[in-house]
């Protein structure tokens, strides 16, 4: 139980939440309302055993980086975030980065209505902010597939996933420039950039370009390490009352791209990807 005003706080609000409502699937069964406590230390990026002593009181002096962590994973809005400061005695400082957009439950739904075709709803900044059943087995090979540049730059699969690879890097890197043109103060997208600038230079010399390019319907060839090479098409639409988000419906090519889709489908329903 928690013992500081602090602690009632977090708990209050994280059973406020539902997994749906922070982009997470929900599994098992669940005793209580909310999120779990391990659910908000992902979505904060702190370990389950530091969120539980700061809901408990045992924490007493989090840094300025945690509660602003914190506060975009319990989605508070400005008035929450500073309260949550407050109680924690620690000064708010500047406006905090926005939390991770929310895809509308409906069009989850209709994600899910696609169970032979990945399916994927995306933002400006090239996060998966959703995907279907087939969609995570197809991204199966990434280690965390929750943003494509950092899929593409970061994680050791982007350099196989992508047949194609420096084509892939190259149209990552235009789209994201892209998002600056929206809006080019986006705290999110400058800290997205600086994060991968500095851990590839090849991400630093295709920024430097300045290329901008929207999305495409071009086939691209990727290689599954289940199911081997497949060729896809897509097509991206614009999400109607969700500034910047994109839902991305993919389609097999060819014959061998559509039994490679429907071999990742059986494998998925097998759970053998896992």
């Amino acid at each position: 139980m928690p013992t500081t005003a602090l602690g009632a706080f977090l708990v209050a609000r994280r059973a406020r939440l539902t997994p749906g409502d922070v982009g997470l699937t929900s599994s098992g069964t669940r005793r209580v309302a909310g999120l779990r406590r391990e659910e908000v230390a992902v979505l904060a990026g702190v370990s389950v055993d530091y969120y539980t002593r700061l809901e408990q009181g045992r924490e007493r002096h989090p840094s300025a980086s945690v509660l602003d962590a914190v506060a975009r994973a319990l989605d508070l809005d400005a008035d929450a975030r500073d309260h949550l400061f407050r109680l924690a005695d620690v000064a708010p400082g500047s406006t905090p980065t926005p939390a991770r957009p929310r895809v509308d439950p409906a069009l989850r739904e209709l994600l899910d209505a696609w169970p032979d075709t990945p399916a994927i709803v995306i933002d400006r900044r090239l996060d998966l902010l959703a995907g279907n059943a087939l969609a995570d087995a197809f991204y199966a090979d990434f280690t965390e597939p929750d943003n494509i540049v950092r899929m593409t730059f970061l994680d050791p699969a982007g350099a196989t996933f992508f047949v194609d690879w420096q084509r892939a890097a190259q149209a990552c890197v235009a789209n994201l420039r892209l998002a600056l043109g929206h809006d080019p103060h986006d705290r999110r997208v400058h800290e997205l950039v600086e994060e991968v600038s500095a851990a590839s230079p090849e991400f630093r010399r295709l920024w430097q370009r300045n290329d901008v390019r929207g999305k495409t319907h071009e086939a691209k060839t990727f290689r599954h390490g289940r199911v081997g090479e497949l060729t896809l098409t897509y097509h991206a639409f614009d999400v109607r009352g969700a500034a910047g988000q994109q839902l991305i419906v993919y389609r097999a090519s060819d014959g061998c791209s559509a039994e490679a889709l429907r071999l990742l489908g059986t494998l998925a329903a097998s759970n053998w990807l896992s």
